[in-house]
């Protein structure tokens, strides 16, 4: 069967899923969910959609990252549905996927936008926020990286081009 990316939370977790479909996409039979942390029921929803993606895929490899697979690391590994976890940070390395890394760009003609990301994780501390922990510190793209995931996307036919991050005011 194929690849199955579930996404949860914000716009960065949508355009990284685009792009886990297409690095993953000579993976066979595996179900990832991409989760969040923000709140206790995005934390739910989580275990929500990983309980869901097993039931309709039992025999099929199940790998969860994302800020909860980091916030809430030993909680999920203990649930018999999941396979494995993969760092947050790691999400976008094929090595740590352990799969045949696919040649092909993520299929986007179903989509007339497309998010593009510019910037991930965040150096404030905000008391009441948990992202720091899920994301890590700022990292920006190089304007480089970013002009090419336009273009690629704009090549393929999307129509609207959606900057994201974490924190936008600290790109660059």
């Amino acid at each position: 069967m194929t690849v199955e990316v579930h996404s949860l939370g914000c716009r960065l977790n949508l355009a990284e899923s685009e792009s886990l479909r297409g690095m993953l996409g000579e993976a066979d039979d595996l179900v990832v969910i991409n989760s969040c942390a923000v709140t206790a029921e995005a934390v739910r929803q989580t275990r929500q959609a990983i309980r869901r993606a097993r039931k309709a895929r039992p025999d099929a490899r199940l790998l969860v990252t994302g800020c909860a697979a980091e916030v809430e690391r030993e909680a999920l590994a203990a649930m018999p549905e999941v396979d494995g976890l993969i760092a947050n940070t790691a999400k976008l390395d094929p090595r740590a996927w352990n799969v045949p890394l696919a040649t092909r760009a993520p299929d986007t003609r179903a989509h007339t936008r497309a998010f593009v990301q510019v910037q991930n994780g965040c150096d404030h501390a905000c008391t009441f926020c948990i992202i720091p922990q899920g994301r890590g510190p700022s990292r920006s793209r190089t304007v480089a990286q970013v002009l090419d995931d336009v273009v690629r996307h704009l090549d393929a036919g999307v129509q609207e081009v959606i900057l994201t991050g974490v924190d936008l005011t600290s790109w660059g």
